[in-house]
């Protein structure tokens, strides 16, 4: 923060604050905008040649932000990290403009480079569940192996994302026929919880030695504190590396899988928009590009030209 002036400091600050408390975004979204926005301040900083106001950030140019984007992928910075970068800075920029009273098109002007989005990588359906029948062996102990069971089949069964699993309490079992969960931005949905998840965590209680306490995590680490992704991310690796699978087979692709195997047996879009959590059918579309094989058969057998 050295780079940067008090006065951008404070509006970064305030800033960073209206976006927790207006658009509920997770911590670590914050923690990536403050680099994100910090980054883009010192290199203008450096530009030229001495700490920036915000009288000085009303009179960035479009070759200021042209330098700053060669700078950027001269750096290595491809072009995915870049646009999320830029979508930083444009969405500090637009809130600063309206706070301070000046004009911020050359920022809101520059265009993202492009780049092709990555499609989801799901397990086939006979990957998913020897997934969850590996996860259990890598543990000697019963109550962590059948943890570990419980947390995947969670990410399967339910569409899941694995802050989301672990973010359960112990108010939350035994499991209902339905959960409410709160995902990215606070977004709120239910999600339908199937009888063999209920049993995994099930019995995943009935051996815990832990008390069940309704404020505390329902999954806990093996001291009993909350229990960290990175165990079932390190369970899931070992579990992939026996079965040959690859490394994209991680606890996310549980919850891709989910979704693609949904659509694969006939599930809405929409439906599936809506047990996911996402905000835009958009992004659950991606899912349609993974099973392009399925839709074809699909269409030729009741499109009536077909």
């Amino acid at each position: 923060m050295s780079l940067i002036s008090p006065a951008c400091r404070d509006a970064l600050q305030h800033w960073l604050e209206s976006q927790k408390a207006l658009s509920g975004h997770a911590e670590n979204t914050l923690v990536a905008y403050r680099g994100d926005v910090t980054d883009f301040l010192s290199f203008m900083t450096l530009h030229h040649g001495a700490p920036h106001g915000l009288a000085a950030l009303e009179r960035i140019s479009v070759s200021d932000m042209r330098a700053w984007m060669a700078q950027q992928r001269g750096d290595g910075v491809g072009a995915r990290s870049l646009a999320r970068k830029l979508s930083a800075v444009k969405t500090f920029y637009r809130w600063l403009a309206e706070r301070e009273g000046f004009e911020p098109t050359a920022v809101l002007s520059t265009r993202a480079p492009k780049f092709r989005k990555k499609l989801p990588r799901p397990l086939a359906e006979d990957a998913a569940r020897a997934m969850i029948d590996t996860v259990e062996l890598q543990s000697t102990t019963d109550w962590v192996a059948a943890r570990d069971v419980a947390v995947v089949t969670l990410l399967y069964g339910c569409g899941l994302r694995i802050s989301e699993a672990l973010s359960l309490t112990g108010a939350d079992a035994p499991l209902p026929a339905s959960l409410r969960i709160i995902g990215k931005g606070g977004k709120e949905r239910v999600v339908p919880v199937i009888p063999v998840a209920r049993q995994a965590v099930d019995s995943y209680l009935r051996l815990c030695p832990h008390p069940k306490e309704a404020q505390s995590p329902l999954f806990r680490g093996v001291r009993g504190g909350a229990l960290s992704p990175r165990a079932i991310q390190g369970a899931m690796a070992k579990a992939r590396m026996q079965l040959g699978l690859p490394s994209s087979a991680t606890p996310h692709a549980m919850r891709h899988s989910f979704a693609t195997h949904l659509l694969a047996a006939g599930g809405d879009l929409r439906a599936i928009q809506e047990l996911l959590g996402h905000a835009s059918l958009s992004t659950t579309q991606a899912y349609t590009a993974v099973d392009t094989a399925h839709l074809m058969d699909v269409y030729n057998r009741a499109h009536p030209k077909a």
